[in-house]
């Protein structure tokens, strides 16, 4: 035998050593987490135990980020264990997450990424639909999404907070790359119309205007959608990602061809819990306040009084009055918090309506 054969035998005969020894870790860790669920439900007989907890997993999945020595990545070995961790999580008991659809989405790519591939991903054809889902206890989390770093909030998902008693346990922020598809066997001459959604439309415009000019753009109502379009109709393409890509058997004609290569999309996980601080957390408010000069210098003074920083500011409509506004904050910290609470009772003073929409852990992956 080589040098380099040699070698490379003994490589291989560690790397088994250390498969059999990683199997035998993550199968002891599945066993402690059944263990975990037997005494959930043993101490919570007469109340539905909760077996998922946000501020948890945040804190494990930091510490595996800190614990890091490389080669591989932060993200990639969190990703490896929020694995790890969503497939003990169903031993204990299998969650249902409600996610804004059809299948394919981006949508179902964040719920994935936040509860692992160990859930059941139940499609929802709206965004009220995930929040009633939710509600009725018919999921135990829902996923929607809120903003995008190149169009901006989703109204609809900020008007569901308006009347739904949910609360935010979480958020997911998804770099979103776009690719334009076709079946295999499309011949690119013969394309004569684009499906996508309206957004995704607008964040690849400039690409498609030096691409393909000619050719019709359609706005559909999902990128799944404009996916199973283009998988059914000849001389049709669409813009869409990897996952819906996959499920309708098409392939890019031209990857990442979003105008912005940092586009990214932020989703909120919704349920019914509050979620306990995790050390590294963010609140979301809904202030209405009274209609008179200076309202808006009531709100915003206590947080650079009390040093606390404001991540996010929108204004919608109230349903209240015409002319009368809601403004949705995202703000650094916990409820829990002295500062937080502080800071909220004296904007409580002034406010009409003050409502808390969750307290919950800064997104780690």
């Amino acid at each position: 035998m080589s040098d380099e054969a040699s070698a490379l035998a003994k490589l291989r005969e560690r790397i088994d050593q250390i498969d059999r020894e990683i199997q035998q870790l993550i199968s002891e860790r599945a066993r402690c987490a059944q263990q975990v669920g037997h005494v959930k439900q043993r101490s919570q007989s007469e109340e539905e135990p909760v077996f998922y907890r946000p501020e948890r997993e945040a804190q494990v999945l930091r510490a595996v980020m800190e614990r890091n020595e490389g080669p591989l990545s932060n993200e990639e070995m969190a990703r490896l264990f929020r694995e790890i961790m969503s497939a003990c999580l169903a031993l204990e008991k299998p969650m249902r997450i409600a996610y804004l659809g059809p299948e394919g989405t981006f949508t179902q790519a964040a719920a994935l990424k936040h509860f692992g591939h160990s859930v059941k991903s139940v499609s929802m054809a709206t965004i009220p639909e995930v929040f009633r889902e939710v509600e009725a206890g018919a999921a135990n989390y829902g996923v929607v999404p809120v903003e995008n770093s190149t169009e901006g909030v989703i109204n609809h998902t900020l008007d569901m907070f308006l009347t739904s008693r949910l609360k935010i346990c979480g958020e997911v922020q998804l770099r979103i790359h776009h690719h334009l598809l076709a079946l295999p066997d499309v011949d690119r001459q013969n394309i004569t119309r684009i499906y996508s959604h309206q957004q995704s439309l607008a964040q690849c415009r400039q690409w498609l205007d030096a691409h393909w000019p000619q050719v019709e753009r359609i706005a559909v109502s999902s990128n799944a959608e404009a996916a199973r379009r283009a998988s059914k109709e000849e001389g049709a393409a669409a813009i869409a990602g990897e996952m819906a890509g996959e499920l309708y058997g098409l392939v890019p004609i031209a990857r990442n061809i979003e105008d912005r290569p940092d586009n990214t999309t932020r989703f909120l996980i919704i349920g019914r819990e509050k979620v306990a601080p995790s050390g590294h957390d963010k609140t979301s408010i809904l202030v209405s306040m009274k209609n008179r000069p200076g309202a808006l210098y009531s709100l915003l003074e206590p947080f650079h009084r009390l040093k606390i920083s404001l991540t996010r500011i929108e204004t919608r409509p109230s349903p209240s009055g015409t002319w009368a506004y809601v403004f949705f904050i995202d703000l650094e910290g916990h409820i829990e918090s002295p500062t937080v609470k502080q800071a909220l009772e004296l904007i409580g003073e002034d406010a009409v309506e003050l409502k808390h929409l969750g307290s919950y852990p800064i997104g780690v992956l």
